[in-house]
């Protein structure tokens, strides 16, 4: 078995809409949209019960990244009778913070499919355990997969990176 050499970027924790949890001020579900898509996805074989179900959103600017191949693609998901079906995409990665690494995953609802709020290019929205003291303005590093997702500097050149801070 070949050891996968992680691409490691360092970003920041920031606040999102609340609506894949539930939180936001205008979130309509008060459960969240990541509640009521989980057992969707777990029928399509991906297994989200032991992670929070909101994300944690973090800025990896000036990088924004692209997903390559990722490990899964949920091509039209019908999750919820008001609004069309979404694509989503997931690669599994490691978040650290404060000596705390967790598995984790990229959630990636294709922007081509959504409805609305819509995310800056240079976010990574993450799925993951409850991280303890978490908050916002922490930095947050990530291990991605580099044959899944790939990362492009300011300049739009998707580069291999090992490391970045």
């Amino acid at each position: 078995m070949t050891q996968l050499n992680w691409t490691t970027v360092t970003g920041v924790v920031k606040p999102g809409y609340g609506v894949a949890s539930g939180q936001g001020e205008d979130s309509p579900y008060e459960k969240g949209t990541l509640a009521i898509q989980q057992p969707y996805f777990q029928n399509l074989g991906l297994d989200l019960s032991d992670f929070y179900l909101g994300t944690i959103n973090v800025s990896i600017a000036p990088y924004t990244f692209e997903l390559a191949e990722p490990k899964y693609t949920f091509q039209n998901v019908k999750w919820h009778s008001d609004y069309p079906a979404e694509t989503f995409s997931f690669s599994p990665c490691i978040a650290e913070h404060h000596g705390e690494s967790v598995q984790s995953f990229v959630y990636y609802p294709h922007p081509e499919t959504k409805i609305g709020h819509f995310q800056d290019p240079s976010i990574i929205e993450i799925i993951a355990p409850r991280l303890s003291e978490l908050e916002y303005g922490d930095r947050l590093s990530l291990k991605l997969n580099p044959q899944e997702i790939m990362l492009h500097s300011n300049d739009g050149r998707a580069r291999a990176y090992s490391k970045i801070d």
